[in-house]
């Protein structure tokens, strides 16, 4: 079994259903928001998101949550990325998270 169906299993086991993204080498995302929640694991190549508190930094097996309103910007790293990403109801997070591979 791959680490990307891994990754999925594990976020439909929390009651989650992601869909998959991806982007090549050096695309950005400029800063923006959104109206829910999301939890986004990396599963493939790298990416780095900016966010008041500072960037962070994903690579496969992270997973970011953030909270709806939230502004951020994102910046792919030089082999791409794909992404899994699952969408809350805003208020369901409780802040900002990343946690590395292996601690979630």
């Amino acid at each position: 079994m791959g680490e990307a169906t891994i990754l999925r299993e594990r976020l439909v086991g929390e009651g989650l259903d992601p869909g998959a993204w991806s982007n090549g080498p050096g695309d950005q995302y400029g800063s923006h928001d959104h109206t829910y929640d999301k939890v986004i694991v990396v599963t493939s190549g790298s990416i780095t998101f900016g966010l008041d508190q500072g960037a962070e930094e994903l690579a496969v097996g992270d997973r970011l949550e953030l909270p709806a309103a939230t502004a951020h910007d994102a910046s792919v790293g030089p082999d791409g990325v794909v992404c899994l990403e699952a969408h809350l109801p805003a208020g369901t997070l409780a802040g900002v998270a990343h946690r590395e591979a292996g601690t979630w």
